[in-house]
């Protein structure tokens, strides 16, 4: 398996390459050349097995005989040995034909454990095979870093650094990164904002020169194994209620388009999919491309959906390139007007993406509206990602007829101030995590200036 960037500059890599990189030298992403192909009764196979085995069998093709299947097996199975739930990613029953899809049992409480759980593993494989350390630089607002952390925080090849700005994320959000005292952990706290602690970190990866030749890797979802695993829970989700012999379809709560490009890469692979619900929260320019045709870039709102609230949708230029028909001169042509100024998509490629493509957008109101209505029909208190789901896919989809599953991505717990706001007590965390507000603390306050945060990097790997 080889993979290509979406602008068509950058060398063709292979998996193992693919996964140490991250972006592609171009400024694209990275896709597999050919798409993986599974039969209607390979499928039907799936019916019923552990998430495991669905996860093993979906992202084979993918690794393209890099890793021996024995080994791959074992990396399978240690990533998903820390989910809280035997079924990994659980399906539960809204009403008679719409599903949730928890993928938050992992142990930072956010679908990107899913991913990142695999992630971590697959990098300390590839590195202690070339006999390499790895350094991991990321800026979060809360929960990719915790994510990333309980991802990496086994690995003996992996130093982690998160920046996070200080005093600006929740308590909760904090302490799921401060409180893991692995020695390869860093934690920093910047003395400024999110933007702040982004800008340091690309312009860490930009000039590597302060780490004196250990390679700094990225974890973010711009990273292709990200969406590999991504892929896997379309598939066990779907073949659960009835796949490949009906169709069925996907709301997804949406920012950066990661998520949402796995499930479309499933659809590719054969999985039936009559329709995918794109929700968003204010930030909508997913939302206004569909149904506008106003691909342009506004003013970033904050809102209860925090994790949605992006103004450029990163992962959307893969979905561009396969809807252009893997043009990539004209994919990069679109994303340099995009840059300048407000710009539309083609009419061909917009045609085929609406044909596929449901969206919605839900304010801040709606989403404490939402919690109310959810928890009084279903008795499931959802948190405000998921909530903007939930509004979608009433909204939105094609018909209800066709089962609706939609991801919920985030434990009620994280984001305890919407909940808090839509009139509950709170969301308490679960078992395992009663102790979190208590437990011992380690991180960093440093200024917002890139020579102290390369400093403290270079002089605390190991």
């Amino acid at each position: 398996m080889r993979y290509i960037s979406t602008r068509g500059s950058a060398p063709a890599l292979n998996f193992e390459e693919v996964v140490l990189t991250g972006m592609a030298g171009d400024g694209g992403l990275y896709v597999p050349e050919t798409i993986p192909q599974f039969t209607h009764d390979e499928l039907a196979a799936m019916a019923g097995l552990p998430y495991t085995e669905i996860a093993f069998r979906v992202m084979k093709p993918f690794v393209g005989g890099e890793i021996g299947d024995a080994t791959f097996r074992e990396i399978i199975d240690a990533s998903y040995a820390t989910f809280k739930h035997d079924a990994v990613v659980p399906l539960k029953q809204l009403d008679c034909n719409h599903h949730l899809l928890e993928l938050f049992h992992g142990p930072t409480l956010a679908f990107k454990d899913v991913a990142l759980q695999l992630l971590g593993r697959l990098l300390d494989h590839f590195l202690a095979k070339r006999g390499e350390k790895g350094v991991i630089m990321g800026a979060t607002s809360g929960d990719t870093g915790s994510a990333a952390i309980e991802g990496c925080r086994h690995c003996d090849n992996l130093d982690i650094f998160i920046l996070h700005p200080y005093q600006r994320v929740s308590a909760v959000q904090r302490r799921q990164m401060t409180t893991v005292l692995d020695d390869n952990v860093h934690n920093i706290a910047i003395e400024g904002n999110f933007d702040d602690a982004q800008a340091m970190v690309k312009a860490s990866f930009a000039d590597q020169g302060f780490l004196q030749g250990t390679q700094l890797i990225a974890v973010n979802s711009i990273n292709w194994a990200r969406i590999m695993a991504q892929i896997v829970y379309y598939v066990a989700s779907a073949v659960a209620l009835g796949a490949p012999h009906r169709e069925v379809s996907f709301t997804v709560p949406s920012a950066n388009f990661g998520n949402l490009f796995a499930g479309y890469m499933a659809k590719r692979m054969g999985l039936p999919v009559k329709q995918f619900v794109i929700a968003t929260n204010a930030n909508d320019i997913l939302h206004r491309t569909l149904a506008d045709n106003d691909f342009s870039k506004q003013t970033l709102k904050a809102t209860l959906a925090p994790s949605m609230d992006i103004v450029v949708s990163s992962n959307f230029e893969r979905l561009l390139f396969e809807a252009y028909d893997r043009d990539a001169a004209a994919v990069a042509d679109l994303l340099t007007r995009f840059q300048q100024s407000p710009t539309a998509l083609h009419e061909a490629p917009l045609a085929e993406l609406r044909a596929l493509f449901g969206s919605h957008s839900v304010d801040d109101d709606t989403i404490i509206e939402v919690i109310r209505e959810a928890f009084e029909h279903t008795g499931e208190l959802l948190d405000p990602h998921t909530a903007t789901g939930y509004r979608a896919a009433q909204r939105a989809r094609a018909d209800t007829v066709t089962p609706m599953i939609t991801l919920a991505t985030a434990h009620p717990a994280k984001f305890e101030d919407a909940v808090v706001k839509a009139g509950f007590e709170g969301a308490p965390l679960p078992e395992n995590m009663h102790d979190l507000m208590t437990r011992d603390e380690r991180y960093d306050v440093l200024p917002a200036e890139l020579a102290a945060v390369q400093r403290y990097v270079a002089e605390h790997r190991h």
